[in-house]
């Protein structure tokens, strides 16, 4: 997805979070956004996902979008996710071994998501184009919103 993100315009920033618990990389992105100067949108994958959207909560991004968002997961706290403020994008495949489809289908009702659902599992591998498609036409919409900004996106994977 960064690639996709350079080559329409955006600037990428992908934070480390490894061997941090959840809480504290939703704490550690909370922290990197309050430095931001410029629109931005979160891009999280799988627990990235989650982090994105609970930091989205409490922050002002221009757009969130999650592939297979661990979302109402055992473990992670429950968040307030239908108060998300700003356009929201989720892609999930059917048959996701790791985190239910019917989850992500209630996230996407309650945060008034765009949802895309297909063929594949978690990483969706074999849906890589359909995943883009959905990425391009995402960013296409952020641009359409702010045309004139350089934005910034922030990876969490």
């Amino acid at each position: 997805m960064s690639k996709i993100c350079e080559e329409k315009g955006f600037d990428v920033e992908s934070l480390d979070y490894r061997r941090l618990p959840t809480n504290e990389r939703v704490t550690k992105l909370n922290n990197y956004l309050m430095n931001l100067s410029r629109p931005y949108i979160l891009v999280g994958t799988s627990m990235g996902g989650y982090v994105s959207a609970v930091a989205g909560l409490s922050n002002d991004p221009m757009g969130i979008f999650l592939i297979s968002p661990a979302v109402y997961m055992d473990g992670y706290a429950e968040a307030e996710l239908e108060k998300l403020n700003c356009p929201v994008t989720v892609v999930h495949g059917w048959r996701d071994d790791i985190v239910p489809v019917d989850n992500v289908i209630r996230f996407a009702q309650t945060a008034k998501a765009d949802l895309h659902v297909f063929d594949g599992g978690h990483r969706l591998r074999e849906k890589l184009s359909e995943t883009e498609s959905c990425f391009i036409q995402f960013l296409q919409n952020c641009r359409r919103q702010y045309p004139e900004l350089s934005l910034r996106s922030v990876a969490n994977q």
